[in-house]
């Protein structure tokens, strides 16, 4: 189907990333958080993103925005873009319409 997109299959299962994320220390400690990743073979970054993320979605961070927020920006974004087709199909109609009816207009 041509504009549908699909997400990317997620590297870590969700599971992992919430056993992650509650295993992971309450303050940050980088060396920790490093070891545990490896413990639980995955990359550093990735864990501490998740660590922020899930201190954003329980009102601890106000530095980076909710996944509840993101995920409305995203579904935003998406209906905008369909509006926006809509709309240029709509234009293209309206003056196709305009130019048919135009009673000057030479008929072969």
């Amino acid at each position: 189907m041509k504009g549908v997109s699909v997400a990317a299959p997620k590297k870590y299962p969700d599971e992992l990333r919430e056993r992650a994320v509650r295993l992971s220390p309450e303050s940050d400690p980088k060396p920790v958080i490093r070891r545990l990743a490896e413990q639980l073979g995955m990359h550093h970054e990735a864990l501490r993103n998740w660590i922020r993320q899930a201190e954003a979605d329980h009102g601890e961070r106000h530095d980076r925005p909710t996944t509840a927020e993101t995920e409305e920006l995203r579904r935003l974004r998406k209906e905008n873009a369909e509006l926006r087709r809509a709309n240029e199909i709509l234009e293209a109609a309206s003056a196709f319409s305009a130019q048919e009816m135009d009673p000057t207009r030479k008929k072969w």
